[in-house]
Parts: C-alpha cells; sequence; structure tokens
C-alpha cells in the first residue's frame, strides 16, 4: 500500500510517500523556523500563509521524488489534530482535494500518533510498548499493546517539558527555537545551580515543568537585583539536568510497572543529545527492553511519520 502523507500542523510544510508503513520513498520539508525566529515563537497566521504558498510545490516534489503520479498512490494521511487550525486546514484541504480527484480514500492523523510511528520507520514494535512524547505542546507517557492502542499512563499538569525549554531560552536571551539553543549552550556549561526535580508523588507517572520554569526565572530576576552575573551556560546545564532527569526517571519507572518490550521516544524534544544519551544508560539497566529514538530527521514534524501513522490507522479501522 502507497501512502501519501501531509503534515500541517505548525510551521513544517510536510508531504511524503511512503510504502506499507515502512519503505520511504520521499519525504519534503519545507521549515518556517527562520521565518519566525523574528517574533521569537510561531505566529499562526504567518504559518498558514506560507503552507498556502508552499503546499502545491512540496507535493509535487514529494511525488516527483518518489518517481510515482497520484494514479499510484493508494491512501491519503493527513494531520487531523492537535495543532494550529489554519495551518491544519491548508494541508486537510489539500488532501481533500487529492482524494476528490483521484478517488482515494482518506485518514485523518493524530500528530501524536505520528511522531510515536515516526520510531516505526526503523524499528519494528514490539508490545507492550512504552512511548515517551516530548514536544512543545506536550509530554506523555502512553503504553501500547498492540498497533493504534493508546492508553495514556501520565501526562504534563501545566506546561509541556519543549515549552519550557522555549521559556528558558527566551529568559536567557538565547533566541528561538529554545530546545537546540539550549542542548547546545549546556554542553559548554556545569549543573552548578541548584533547580526542583519535580516528581509530584511517588506513584506519579504525570510531569510538571511551570515550577522549574519558575524556579529559573526566579533566579535569573534574583541574580539581576543584586547586580550578580549569571553564567547562562551554568543555567542551561543546571535546567537541562533537572528537566530530563525527570523524564528518564518516570519512564523507567513506567516501563517496569507495565512489563514493556520497547520504549521508544517521540516528539521534537526526541532530538535533545542529552535524553538521548540518558535514555540509553537507563534502558540499558533493564534486561530485554529495546529503545528506540528515531532518527533526527523523524524527531521534528514530517509527513513520513503521518504516512506511517495512517497506514496502521487505516489497517486498524478496516480490519473488521
Amino acid at each position: 500500500m502507497i501512502v501519501l502523507g501531509i503534515e500541517t500542523s505548525c510551521d513544517e510544510t510536510g508531504v511524503a510517500v511512503v510504502r506499507s508503513g515502512k519503505e520511504v520513498l520521499s519525504n519534503e520539508v519545507f521549515t518556517q523556523i527562520e521565518i519566525h525566529k523574528a517574533y521569537g515563537g510561531v505566529v499562526p497566521e504567518v504559518a498558514s500563509r506560507h503552507h498556502i504558498e508552499k503546499i502545491t510545490y512540496v507535493m509535487d516534489a514529494a511525488i516527483k521524488k518518489a518517481n510515482l503520479t497520484f494514479e499510484d498512490i493508494d491512501l491519503i494521511a493527513v494531520t487531523g489534530n492537535p495543532g494550529l487550525v489554519g495551518s491544519l486546514m491548508v494541508g486537510i484541504n489539500a488532501a481533500k482535494a487529492v482524494a476528490l480527484a483521484y478517488n482515494k480514500p482518506i485518514v485523518f492523523v493524530n500528530h501524536i500518533h505520528g511522531h510515536i510511528y515516526a520510531n516505526y520507520i526503523e524499528d519494528d514494535f514490539l508490545f507492550p510498548l512504552l512511548a515517551l512524547v516530548v514536544s512543545g505542546g506536550h509530554t506523555e507517557l502512553i503504553l501500547m499493546r498492540d498497533h493504534f492502542q493508546f492508553e495514556i499512563l501520565g501526562e504534563t499538569l501545566d506546561d509541556a517539558v519543549g515549552e519550557a525549554y522555549d521559556k528558558v531560552a527566551r529568559v536567557v536571551g538565547a533566541g528561538y527555537p529554545g530546545g537546540p539553543i539550549i542542548d547546545k549552550m549546556a554542553k559548554q556549561g556545569e549543573a552548578s545551580y541548584a533547580l526542583p526535580k519535580i516528581m509530584l508523588d511517588k506513584d506519579s507517572l504525570n510531569f510538571s515543568f511551570s515550577g522549574l520554569k519558575s524556579a529559573v526565572i526566579n533566579l535569573v530576576n534574583k541574580h539581576k537585583m543584586k547586580n550578580e552575573e549569571i553564567n547562562p551556560n551554568d543555567l542551561a546545564a543546571s535546567f537541562q539536568e533537572a528537566a530530563i532527569s525527570v523524564l528518564v526517571e518516570k519512564t523507567i519507572k513506567a516501563a517496569t510497572e507495565h512489563e514493556v518490550k520497547q520504549v521508544v521516544v517521540a516528539g521534537g524534544v526526541a532530538a535533545n543529545s542529552h535524553l538521548r544519551e540518558e535514555m540509553a544508560q537507563a534502558i540499558s539497566a533493564l534486561p530485554g527492553v529495546k529503545l528506540s529514538i528515531p532518527k533526527m530527521k523523524y524527531c521534528t514534524d514530517n509527513a513520513a511519520m503521518i504516512a506511517v501513522a495512517g497506514y496502521f490507522q487505516y489497517l486498524h479501522e478496516h480490519k473488521h
């Protein structure tokens, strides 16, 4: 089955062609990061306008690169939610236009399911499986006992971890997007500032990052009031250490409790080098548990992951 995937949930215009949920024939992405840098974050109206300008070019490029025509497509998978409404509508309308013109079935994919299935491109899934979803809008632990069975074990009660990264980057004047910048700064610093590691109560698999974010802001303000210099690299390292250790500890707790065979890390923050290192080390201590983290190009928003998730969603919906 050849699936055309379309992703326009935020500030990336992505179109991909994937065969049978595994073989990526093309994965074209137009990113708007440079455009939104000037604003210090994604401006919804600006994002949707650029999607409108680029969607047909990106789609043509994906079809050409796959060396196929629209007639060869068996299924269209498009991100339906969550995301910026204006941006999502561009992808949805493009998908509907192709589906109508070529009489093809269409599935609307949850963006989070896409991030989880980005891992399937390189690694088959072993069930039961635990997914740690970490991005700008989401921080969740999801248990899967089979394809397209999702049980949320824990989620953030306030800020997502990616959001916290962006806000800390803003506080230290480091720019946008915050995740890669803080990760880079942390490598050059020492975790020398005392910041809280917020675990909530001992049985909880939920997350909370607003307290950590507030602690960073308070620390910076206190130093300013005393006219004391703050070392931005040390602060980045201290923040990253506090945030990542909580993610890793809760993942290990959930993986142990549910006796999973595989842990997958999904979402933009999966690109974080410290998370990748710490998670690999922690999982290596769990016998018989496999760790999967996508390649960098599949961590950030892309359409290949939507095509893979769409393939399994279609099979799931049509198996009866």
